[in-house]
């Protein structure tokens, strides 16, 4: 039986389903994916095998490719959120873990290029948490 996932973006204006397993979860936290997120790391799902249908929107989704890489970043024209997209050349469906409306069973694989994380990203388990926001 294969998974099916749904997904969409902040304004709502992009919807996705996606059908299929997915093989790996990855934080990156690589300098590209982290200016790609404004945070610490991307958390992306992949297969090779899962097939994305756009549900609304398709329009608006835009990807961003940057030059002389294999980076890429597909997001909503409208909110900026991002969004699934198809990377070498089809073979390989990347997935913002934050995108999915519905909820995933599978935890991260890895925290992947941690050499080149942040400096503030060491220990974050230590910082104080908030139930809410802060007082």
């Amino acid at each position: 039986m294969s998974s099916q996932h749904s997904g969409s973006c902040l304004c709502g204006a992009v919807r996705y389903a996606v059908e299929g397993e997915f093989q790996s979860f990855f934080l990156c936290h690589c300098g590209r994916c982290r200016k790609d997120t404004g945070s610490a790391h991307a958390a992306n799902l992949f297969s090779t095998t899962a097939r994305l249908t756009w549900l609304d929107g398709q329009d608006r989704v835009k990807t961003y490719r940057m030059p002389g890489s294999r980076h890429q970043r597909s997001f909503c024209a409208e909110c900026g959120s991002a969004l699934p997209g198809l990377q070498m050349d089809g073979a390989l469906l990347a997935v913002p873990a934050g995108s999915l409306d519905t909820p995933i069973a599978m935890r991260p694989n890895a925290h992947i290029l941690v050499a080149s994380r942040a400096d503030w990203d060491d220990h974050l388990e230590n910082v104080p948490r908030c139930e809410g926001l802060p007082g």
